[in-house]
């Protein structure tokens, strides 16, 4: 069985709609269109540990060739297509590419970094996908050990790393957020997060295995459309990151919306700063609000905080997900005692296999079994963990190792800041200094640097005040939303 015969085991003959965008299409046409991407993959005889790169937003191309290729028992590269030429000629070298499926619109951009026997497969290939097989393609299969596929995050080394999921991670990690957050046939989700990303591809693996819908909304630049497209399309879910979030409340009329069919949301990418979380609890009443953590070398995610816990709990990010140890350890490797700091590490089915071709960096994050996050964190009396920091984002200034994110949650306290990021530069003095980069919403030229400095010194000590600021239209952001801290340093 490979990850997409799982996937597809209810839902492969629903008539009912899998996804809705442009048109609607149900599960038995998407299952379809799977095979015959399968089949065309198997006639081709790649081995299992061959890979082949996906290009494409999302969209139903996307959906059918990602499961088609698992399902041919080759490896699955999901790309963002906004990469620089650079980092995709570097991945597909890496991984000695020979077959690449991208939308039309980015075919001349890919073609300029491939030689001439690399195969590209658009929108306009579909007469090529003409043999359907209903058999079992890939007999093969050990879903603990094969990898189903390689997603790519930016490395401290400057070159992309790529973190091997196998069939099992990808299986385990679905169960599990299934069952907490309760998904079932009736569930349909606003997909605003794109499907090359850990957490967006999360959401389409536990909505197609219960037999659920998605609705991809490809417009967060217009944010009001997500707001419209819940109550339009009867939306049950709704997921982002802080930066969503962050939009939808300072930037939309949602507060004043009623929706009645959401039953639930969730956050993760990142820290949402409690300002937001409290404006979230009053502007969506009685929908549960679920705060949780990931990474991408741990599937998608590690924790969540249960929704009735949000007020009680606020800033954690809760506990492991079933089947996952989630705990915090010191410099000597033991668990941490309430109120000290140490980093998170994740223990489970649904921690990689480790990074593509890369050894070292794969022994640094995993040891003793247990995978190191990086980010440094603190528990409570209770087992509740609460992220301090990522260790590479902490400002060392004079002495004080100060966390940003402190400082980036008290400006946010200001309703006319709808965004915020604090890093560290360099300093003669201090080693580093805070700097802060703020936006606001339109004509509030009355909030300068003077306001916020004061309203800084008001709630912090001196050594964590900002001694820059900067004002910008907006901050720079990768295509999941995450604030890109490098490209402002």
């Amino acid at each position: 069985m490979t990850f997409t015969d799982y996937v597809f085991e209810f839902s492969s003959k629903y008539d009912k709609t899998s996804v809705i965008f442009e048109n609607e299409i149900s599960y038995k046409k998407i299952f379809e269109n799977v095979n015959r991407k399968a089949s065309f993959i198997k006639n081709k005889k790649f081995s299992k540990n061959e890979a082949i790169l996906l290009v494409s937003d999302n969209s139903n191309f996307f959906i059918e060739n990602y499961f088609g290729i698992i399902k041919s028992g080759v490896i699955c590269v999901p790309i963002n297509p906004a990469l620089n030429s650079n980092e995709i000629k570097y991945i597909i070298d890496s991984l000695n590419i020979k077959l690449i499926f991208t939308q039309n619109k980015f075919r001349e951009k890919i073609k300029r970094l491939v030689c001439d026997d690399v195969e590209i497969y658009t929108q306009d290939s579909e007469c090529d996908f003409t043999e359907v097989h209903e058999k079992k393609y890939s007999e093969d299969i050990n879903i603990e050990e094969d990898v189903a596929v390689i997603l790519f995050t930016s490395g401290s080394t400057g070159s992309p790393k790529g973190v091997m999921l196998t069939h099992y991670n990808l299986m385990y990690n679905t169960n599990s957020i299934i069952e907490y957050l309760k998904l079932s046939v009736q569930d349909r989700v606003e997909m605003v997060l794109p499907f090359y990303y850990c957490y967006g591809t999360s959401i389409l693996h536990t909505h197609f295995r219960v037999g659920g819908s998605i609705v991809i909304n490809n417009r967060f630049m217009f944010p009001q459309t997500v707001v419209e497209d819940i109550n339009k399309y009867n939306c049950t879910g709704f997921s982002g990151v802080p930066s969503n979030y962050q939009i939808l409340l300072r930037m939309t009329d949602i507060k004043h919306t009623k929706l009645p069919t959401l039953r639930y949301v969730t956050q993760a990418g990142g820290k949402l700063s409690e300002i937001f979380i409290s404006e979230l609890i009053n502007a969506l009443k009685g929908v549960d609000i679920f705060i949780m953590y990931g990474q991408t070398e741990g599937t998608a995610r590690l924790s969540y905080l249960p929704p009735h816990l949000i007020n009680e709990k606020m800033n954690s990010i809760g506990k492991g997900i079933n089947g996952t140890e989630l705990v915090v350890l010191n410099s000597q490797g033991n668990p941490v005692k309430s109120g000290e700091i140490g980093e998170i590490a994740a223990r489970g089915g649904n921690v990689m296999k480790g990074y593509f071709n890369d050894k070292v960096e794969t022994e640094k994050v995993i040891k003793q079994g247990y995978l190191y996050t990086g980010d440094l964190a603190k528990v409570d009396d209770e087992g509740y963990i609460y992220i301090v920091s990522r260790e590479k984002n902490i400002i060392k200034s004079a002495g004080n190792r100060i966390s940003p994110k402190e400082i980036e949650d008290v400006i946010l306290q200001i309703p006319e800041v709808v965004e915020c990021a604090v890093i560290g530069v360099y300093d003669d003095i201090l080693g580093e200094a805070i700097k802060c980069f703020v936006v606001l919403l339109e004509n509030k030229a009355s909030i300068n640097f003077k306001y916020i400095l004061d309203f800084c010194k008001k709630q912090l000590p001196s050594y964590k005040t900002p001694r820059y600021i900067e004002f910008l239209k907006v901050l720079p952001k990768n295509s999941s939303g995450k604030v890109l801290t490098k490209k402002l340093k």
